[in-house]
């Protein structure tokens, strides 16, 4: 499981670098305007883009480089605290795209996919670890 938590987590860390690629971006089309729904741009250049001057993108790098590492120590519930958090905090940003901004963001949307994939997972994991310990210690 682990190796399938530390991809994901790798997927994510692109995703969200891509992102701050497109945030810093200051000439030409974007690679992900595909069209008036899809258009990385006018998210990532957005007042919630940022956080107390920090790039949403950096907290995504940040998250997925410590669920990254995480999965290499096998700390499947610390992880499922800090996914549940993430999935949240993309859901929040999902919103915005969807009923504020009316545009959405395809490395976004990547993001979003990936951390409900990690927390299904993980939550999977932690149950059946728990299941484990429990049918081991009745016998």
């Amino acid at each position: 499981m682990k190796y399938i938590l530390l991809l994901l987590a790798l997927i994510g860390l692109a995703a969200s670098s891509l992102a701050l690629r497109e945030h810093y971006r200051t000439y030409g089309d974007a690679l992900c305007d595909i069209n008036e729904h899809w258009d990385c741009g006018i998210v990532n250049h957005s007042p919630y883009a940022v956080i107390r001057g920090v790039p949403v993108a950096v907290i995504g790098i940040a998250g997925y480089l410590i669920l990254g590492i995480l999965s290499l120590k096998r700390a499947y519930r610390l992880m499922l605290v800090l996914a549940l958090a993430g999935l949240a905090f993309s859901l929040y940003l999902a919103r915005i795209e969807a009923h504020v901004l009316g545009v959405w963001c395809i490395y976004c949307a990547i993001s979003l996919g990936t951390i409900s994939l990690t927390t299904l997972l993980l939550l999977a994991t932690v149950i059946f670890q728990g299941l484990r310990r429990s049918a081991s210690a009745t016998h």
